[in-house]
C-alpha cells in the first residue's frame, strides 16, 4: 500500500497518538504504536527487543489484541524514525483487520507525516 499525505486526524486517532507517544517515552523504545479493535479498545506497545524475542511494537498491539478477544481493528499509529510502516506489520494488522484498517506513520514527537490503509 502507498502512504499519503496525512488528513487532520479524528479525535479518536488523536489519542493513538498520544498512547504511542508515551508508550515509546516511558520505555525509550524505537517503536511506539497503538491500534484501536473494533469494540473502541486500544492497546499500546513499544518494540521489544530482548535478546532472544524480538518484536515491533505494531506486533505487540496486535498480539495485545487478538489475546483480548478482538475481533478486528479499526485503526493503528505507528511512530517510528522508518520510512515506512514494515511490510511484516502491515499484514498483522491486514491479518486482524482485514482490508481498510487506516495506518499513520509519524516520528517519535507524534507528528504524522503518512497515511496509509492495510
Amino acid at each position: 500500500m502507498s502512504e499519503e499525505p496525512t488528513q487532520p486526524l479524528s479525535a479518536e486517532d488523536r489519542k493513538l497518538v498520544t498512547l504511542a507517544r508515551a508508550t515509546r517515552a516511558r520505555t525509550g523504545a524505537a517503536e511506539g504504536a497503538a491500534v484501536r479493535d473494533a469494540d473502541g479498545r486500544t492497546y499500546a506497545a513499544a518494540t521489544v527487543d530482548l535478546p532472544s524475542l524480538r518484536v515491533s511494537a505494531t506486533g505487540v498491539c496486535v498480539a495485545m489484541a487478538v489475546a483480548s478477544g478482538a475481533k478486528g481493528l479499526e485503526a493503528a499509529v505507528v511512530l517510528t524514525e522508518a520510512a515506512e510502516v514494515g511490510a511484516a506489520d502491515l499484514a498483522a494488522l491486514r491479518d486482524l483487520g482485514g482490508p481498510g484498517v487506516v495506518v499513520h506513520r509519524g516520528d517519535h514527537r507524534g507528528g504524522i507525516a503518512a497515511s496509509t490503509t492495510t
